[in-house]
């Protein structure tokens, strides 16, 4: 595998009215286990459903009713955890986390605080200019989700819906290692490659499959290092949490407004309080929700339904002998086995299915052409179109044979741009088109050097200007392949009109 080394991006940097400050910011991430079934029910997780219709007696609190722990969602946090090179910690157990809401039948959520399931592991976070930040992941745990309240649909009701009480989730929950807002977005925008690649998260924020809690601090230059040295967080600011959010232009512009909120209060004599807030995009502002709880006051106790948690090594290890490729090892091979770009392979492995598609294009033909007209030709149009690579017109098939007819000069660059608009908006096979067509590249250079003996024979005034000045050649060569339609061979082409100009 291509070894990528990076270099550390700067630390982003607010001018006070007195003072340089850094942002300091941690991520709590909760994204939904990709099952069909709920973490402790078998009431389905399908979305969309009409309220209140993927509802068991156990999500619905009803006396008597036990928690049964579903071990594919065990599995699935196995999983993300191996391909986050964390620690699986084989006894976990689950906790009573106790407060009281509308959309929280039981009156506690069931999670892990004390013994998670996975522990400490990492993200490499690339910034696309030659920087990665390597992001620590302290644990993820396994909790249940809370329904929904409804506030909307009556001026003087609000409504519940209960489908997604009991769904599975991961809490992903980072060290303080980020350091800006654009790092912020790029830290989820990885941590949701990633948890794609391993089909344990559908990553959809739209639909609340995926939404972060951005803890963001304020310190003095140097304050940092001191608490990376000692792991003292005396030496950061208070931090304040801002809540569910789920755009990654929103968590950059909550961050800046966040941090500069701190600043001024800082600088104004004043002190920080910690507290949970609420982003609001409208007014581009936070506001206070509620003060930042603690774990006691949760009044967080073992949960007495449910066992501790033991799992086997043997299995763990079987988990991950069945990891897929993840992203970081795809783009070093794609670079590695097709010569690309940094850039490129940032591009073609950003989700599976382009990867996918780009794979099977490339297969046995030059990679660094297959990049090239799968990202600005097929991308280029698919983003134009608002067209997913999953619904694409143009298989990966049809892709290559455009580019295996470039290859044997059958067809100019120039053609197989027509070609592929053909095959685009028509569909058919590449090569029985350009048949059909006439599309054809003359490679005769007869015919060839007849065209051009005709153009410099028309223009003794530009011949002499070419003669004075090589450059003006191109005016030849443009005027050659408008006479023939661009089907002549532009390299023999280049090579008629060097020879003619000189003698």
């Amino acid at each position: 595998m291509l070894d990528l080394t990076y270099d550390t991006p700067k630390a982003k940097t607010i001018a006070g009215a007195k003072h340089d400050w850094e942002l300091v910011i941690g991520m709590e991430v909760h994204a939904q286990v990709t099952s069909q079934a709920k973490l402790f029910s078998a009431a389905s997780t399908k979305f969309g459903a009409e309220p209140n219709n993927n509802v068991s007696f156990v999500d619905a609190a009803m006396p008597g009713m036990l928690p049964t722990i579903n071990e594919y969602c065990v599995e699935q946090a196995v999983r993300t955890g191996l391909g986050l090179k964390a620690d699986i910690n084989l006894e976990s157990a689950f906790d009573r986390k106790n407060y009281f809401y509308p959309d929280l039948p039981q009156g506690y959520q069931i999670s892990q605080l004390y013994h998670p399931i996975v522990g400490e592991g990492e993200v490499l976070v690339e910034m696309g200019d030659g920087t990665a930040r390597l992001v620590r992941v302290e644990r993820i745990h396994l909790e249940q989700d809370a329904g929904k309240s409804i506030h909307d649909m009556d001026p003087n009701m609000s409504f519940v819906d209960l489908n997604r009480t009991g769904v599975a989730l991961m809490e992903i929950v980072s060290r303080p290692d980020i350091r800006g807002p654009e790092e912020a977005a790029a830290y989820l925008a990885k941590l949701r490659q990633i948890l794609r690649y391993l089909g344990t998260c559908n990553g959809d924020m739209q639909s609340g499959a995926m939404r972060a809690d951005v803890n963001v601090s304020i310190c003095r230059p140097g304050d940092y290092e001191k608490y990376q040295a000692t792991q003292d967080f005396s030496h950061l600011g208070t931090r304040c949490e801002i809540k569910n959010m789920n755009s990654m232009r929103f968590i950059q512009a909550a961050i800046e407004y966040e941090a500069r909120r701190q600043i001024a209060i800082v600088e104004g004599g004043g002190k920080v309080d910690q507290e949970t807030r609420l982003y609001d995009p409208d007014k581009n502002e936070t506001r206070s929700m509620r003060s930042k709880e603690e774990a006691h006051d949760y009044r967080y106790f073992p949960d007495p339904d449910l066992l501790p948690l033991v799992i086997e090594q043997v299995w763990v290890d079987e988990i991950g002998a069945n990891l897929p490729e993840l992203p970081d090892a795809k783009k070093a091979r794609f670079i590695g086995d097709f010569g690309l770009s940094d850039y490129d392979g940032s591009v073609l492995t950003a989700d599976l299915d382009s990867a996918g598609y780009f794979e099977a294009v490339a297969a046995g033909r030059d990679g660094k052409m297959a990049a090239n007209w799968v990202i600005n030709e097929l991308f280029g149009r698919l983003k134009k179109d608002d067209t997913d690579i999953t619904d694409s017109p143009v298989s990966p098939a049809q892709l290559g044979g455009v580019i295996d007819l470039i290859a044997s000069d059958a067809i100019s660059g120039k053609i197989a741009k027509e070609l592929f608009e053909i095959v685009y908006t028509e569909g058919g096979d590449p090569a029985e088109i350009v048949e059909a067509r006439g599309m054809k590249q003359v490679t005769d250079t007869g015919a060839i050097e007849a065209a051009v003996d005709e153009i410099i024979a028309a223009n003794p005034e530009q011949v002499a200007k070419a003669k004075e000045n090589p450059k003006l050649a191109g005016w030849f060569v443009g005027q050659v392949m408008k006479a023939t339609g661009g089907k002549a061979n532009p390299k023999a082409v280049n090579q008629l009109i060097a020879q003619k100009l000189k003698g």
